[in-house]
């Protein structure tokens, strides 16, 4: 099952996760409709694609006008978005995700795949943030946890430790 962030963050939401606020929009002006009813100053219009590394390939762009926060939408809707992951036929961006930007102290990474050889959800945490994961789990493998979680009971408190591996080893 793929899941965009906007449905992501939603999900999250509704299990009292708190996240920035924020609204899917097809269009342009859809894009700047929902900036001004999120208000703030800063906004981060995202192309919604299954693929990681958006930001890298251009599927990311932090607005501080309405007029940015259009032509952001203009950029990604209706185009191939190519990024490391989806090859270079790329894939299309029919939505953005549109957020207020909040400043943040710090970023981390926290990541459900399905594994499907051990037919388990297998959980990624760590403290590096997640813009470059891929970049940190070859230099720094042990800054990342993984955690198995057995379907049947799922996870469980004492396999959510309080801290994580800071990767400074």
């Amino acid at each position: 099952m793929d899941v965009h962030e906007y449905q992501a963050k939603e999900l999250l939401s509704g299990f009292g996760v708190p996240i920035a606020r924020g609204s899917v929009a097809y269009s342009p002006d859809q894009a700047v409709f929902v900036a001004t009813e999120l208000g703030g100053w800063h906004w981060a219009v995202k192309a919604q694609v299954h693929s990681g590394g958006r930001g890298k390939a251009g599927g990311v762009k932090l607005c501080r006008t309405y007029h940015e926060v259009s032509e952001a939408a203009k950029e990604m809707l209706g185009k191939r978005l190519v990024t490391s992951q989806t090859g270079p036929e790329g894939k299309m961006c029919q939505r953005v995700y549109v957020e207020v930007a909040e400043p943040y102290e710090r970023e981390l990474y926290l990541g459900l795949v399905l594994d499907r050889k051990l037919q388990r959800i297998r959980v990624f945490a760590s403290n590096e943030g997640g813009i470059e994961i891929e970049e940190v789990a070859k230099k720094k493998p042990d800054s990342i946890r993984q955690i198995q979680v057995e379907p049947a009971v799922g996870m469980q408190p004492f396999q959510a430790p309080r801290d994580l591996p800071s990767g400074s080893a």
